[in-house]
């Protein structure tokens, strides 16, 4: 490969982990090609590797059927800002990564536009109905998958595809498996990333988190968010403390016995440095009730998903309880054995690092014709 690039590559990321693994992606195609011009949708990590932020995913993340019709007008006016940014910068390929109820889309346009576009992060096409993905090989040059499963579903559909691995390896390092004592000392909450879903599991978490009488309750904030939703949300417990940190998740879970997770990209990074976690999820009734008919999954969280069992307790919707969290953090004494041999299972499933890396030189193996 030759040593320096005046390419230009427009990314799209809608939410935190995207941010994160786009940043990575940023800097392993700036090792292998320096001069690479970035631009896109992101956040603060992406910007921080070199990309020319566009706008922040703090402004697009909606999440569920019912946020999104409510937002509609917004979300085309995105659509429409993406599109003509793009047209305008003229970028010699774009990387979608993740976020698919905008990327596909973009997608589409794209290949109108005859703009060549690699999607890093596959969509949970393997969730939903399979003319997606039909319409994903047909709008996207290469794809490149992080889940170990996700190669031979394509394959099922005659679609090749790339694994490269998970890039949350490269960020992780090590399986710090413990098991908590008799007393679960600290807590960790971690309750996503979108306002929306903050303001409606954060409550209940540290309602329960507090009936298990933890030594100290530790929140992982994320630094988008406003802090007074932190602050009105824990400012009536005084007595156990209540420590909030912001940017800093794995410092908070290396020191948790255990910790309550919102379904997404935490439940993985909650496993890989092995902390015994209840996995919560609760979402519009509505959006609930549409997803329900639309998607076809076991399970929510990339835990369960990745080992095809219920290795770590899901609590969904209806069953998502203050109660029903007390209940499962007071079992993970009893179960955590059973869960750090499924961790380890899992690492080994994921197979070795260097994602961000291989995902790179794919980009730049199969240049856009």
């Amino acid at each position: 490969m030759p040593s320096s690039s005046n390419k230009k590559y427009y990314l799209i990321a809608g939410e935190a982990s995207g941010d994160l693994h786009g940043s990575n992606l940023i800097g392993a195609i700036n090792q292998l090609h320096p001069g690479t011009k970035f631009r896109g949708w992101g956040g603060e990590k992406m910007e921080t590797a070199g990309m020319q932020l566009v706008r922040h995913y703090r402004e697009t993340a909606f999440m569920g059927f019912v946020e999104v019709i409510k937002h509609l007008p917004r979300i085309l006016g995105f659509l429409k800002q993406a599109k003509r940014d793009i047209h305008e910068w003229k970028p010699d390929a774009v990387i979608l990564i993740d976020y698919p109820g905008f990327n596909l889309r973009i997608a589409k346009w794209l290949h109108t536009q005859g703009i060549a576009a690699y999607y890093y992060i596959s969509p949970q096409v393997w969730a939903w109905k399979a003319a997606r993905v039909h319409k994903i090989n047909k709008y996207v040059n290469e794809i490149i998958c992080i889940l170990p499963f996700e190669k031979a579903f394509y394959k099922k559909h005659d679609i090749d595809v790339h694994y490269v691995g998970h890039p949350l390896l490269d960020e992780i390092h090590g399986n710090q498996s413990r098991t908590p004592e008799a007393v679960l000392r600290t807590i960790c909450l971690l309750p996503g990333s979108r306002e929306q879903e903050i303001s409606n599991l954060l409550p209940d978490m540290i309602a329960a988190a507090h009936k298990i009488n933890p030594d100290k309750i530790t929140i992982a904030g994320v630094n988008h968010i406003d802090r007074s939703l932190y602050e009105s949300l824990t400012k009536s417990y005084s007595d156990i403390p209540i420590e909030v940190s912001y940017g800093s998740t794995y410092t908070l879970l290396s020191m948790a016995d255990a910790a309550v997770v919102a379904s997404g990209t935490a439940t993985l990074e909650t496993a890989l440095l092995g902390v015994p976690q209840v996995v919560v999820y609760r979402g519009n009734s509505i959006s609930y009730m549409i997803a329900r008919k639309l998607v076809d999954l076991k399970y929510i969280s990339l835990v369960n998903l990745i080992l095809d069992r219920p290795a770590v307790k899901e609590l969904i919707q209806d069953d998502c309880t203050i109660e029903n969290i007390v209940k499962e953090l007071k079992n993970l004494k009893s179960n955590s054995d059973r869960m750090h041999i499924d961790y380890k299972e899992l690492r080994a499933k994921l197979g070795n690092s260097g994602a961000s890396e291989k995902a790179a030189k794919i980009i730049l193996t199969y240049p856009p014709s």
